[in-house]
């Protein structure tokens, strides 16, 4: 059987691939500590599934508007008011299924042949794919340690051409944690500022964020950058939401109107039940999110330094999100037995195969000097997954 063309232009994704491996060597037997799934191993709030059930049991089960309930985008707009001091219209604010799904449309409707993005490594996984499937060609900004991970505004300006569409934002990152300050935000607005480009601010870390920082989003710059952007976000992490599959991006009301008319093409609305879950989320009790980020810390905390323990390996502090980025080409060329570690990819698998660890290479985000770490799980796990990683390291000679 023929397959298109463009289906051969991307990869699975590497993730939810290791994730898959990881549970099927648990479903053997084997004893497998996960750091690879990027979602919160906390539970759902009961006030939120309470609001989900109190839908079911009012038949609330039917379809609703393409671009979800006006309930779900007031509530939307009264969070992005009261969060950022950001105004939008029903017009400008759209809901979907996940915020993957949600940046998938917007490429779709933004990008196309010749279109050039420019997009920071290390970069979340599924933004080149979701762009080359639009014929349009990702531009990678390549970003380092010693500048936590950040682009530089003259980078920024180096990367754009004539053929500029937009620009990628990711902050807190996935997978680096790191998190731009408002004073860096403002340098890359002006750069914006001068050209004609979007911005996609994507946000769905913007609550897990630590040490007394606070998150800015490029949009709050002013009416000039609000015009020029488009805010992804999403339930998933902040509200331990992963599988109820609900995304929105507020933005220009035509590019908004543009990615409602593909939805209804593709997966009409979101689901009614997680949209009226969701509404709860942003309108109700802001604790629980306060205290998974209070965990986090804690667990972010004892998993660097236990990876900065480890001979041959050195971890940034993050800043937000939940994820560690340890740098590990030091043990490139060294060996056990007949495995040689000479990449991301070939110490992701030695530690899975030789240790029961699951982590994802960092070739799979863009730089293959790291791997990726999820502390979204037990303080347990992590103590015993990186006691694991340290004597698998110390086996290399």
């Amino acid at each position: 059987m023929k397959l298109s063309q463009r289906i051969t232009k991307i990869k699975p994704s590497p993730t939810l691939a290791i994730t898959m491996k990881a549970n099927a060597l648990k479903a053997q037997g084997r004893s497998i500590i996960g750091f690879g799934a990027g979602e919160p191993d906390f539970d759902t709030p009961d006030h939120i599934k309470e609001a989900a059930v109190r839908a079911i049991r009012a038949g609330f089960t039917k379809y609703t508007p393409v671009g979800g309930t006006d309930e779900l985008k007031d509530a939307v707009i009264e969070k992005l008011r009261r969060d950022h001091g950001l105004s939008y219209k029903r017009s400008e604010v759209v809901a979907s299924c996940g915020a993957k799904h949600t940046l998938y449309n917007l490429a779709q409707v933004l990008f196309e042949e010749g279109d050039e993005v420019v997009i920071p490594a290390p970069y979340w996984v599924s933004y080149l794919d979701i762009v080359v499937l639009t014929g349009a060609r990702p531009v990678v900004v390549p970003t380092s340690e010693e500048n936590g991970f950040k682009m530089t505004p003259s980078q920024l300006q180096e990367a754009l051409t004539d053929r500029t569409r937009a620009v990628i934002l990711n902050s807190p990152s996935n997978p680096t944690g790191a998190a731009y300050t408002r004073r860096e935000i403002e340098a890359l607005a002006e750069v914006v500022a001068r050209r004609d480009v979007l911005v996609i601010s994507d946000d769905i870390y913007e609550k897990i964020i630590y040490d007394g920082l606070s998150f800015f989003s490029i949009a709050s710059v002013g009416e000039e950058l609000k015009a020029k952007t488009v805010v992804v976000n999403g339930v998933s992490k902040a509200y331990a939401m992963t599988g109820w599959r609900i995304g929105y991006a507020a933005g220009p009301e035509e590019i908004i109107a543009a990615v409602t008319k593909l939805q209804s093409q593709n997966t009409s609305n979101p689901t009614s039940i997680s949209q009226q879950a969701s509404v709860e989320a942003l309108r109700g009790d802001q604790g629980p999110v306060a205290e998974m980020v209070r965990r986090f810390a804690e667990r972010r905390d004892v998993i660097v330094k236990a990876l900065n323990d480890i001979p041959g390996l050195s971890c940034l502090c993050p800043q937000g999100a939940f994820y560690v980025f340890p740098r590990c080409d030091g043990l490139f060329g060294r060996r056990a037995g007949e495995t040689v570690i000479n990449s991301s990819s070939d110490f992701a698998s030695y530690l899975l195969d030789e240790a029961g660890v699951a982590v994802v290479p960092g070739a799979d985000f863009g730089n293959d000097a790291y791997i990726r770490l999820s502390y979204a799980t037990s303080m347990e796990d992590i103590v015993e997954g990186t006691k694991r990683i340290r004597e698998a390291v110390l086996r290399l000679t």
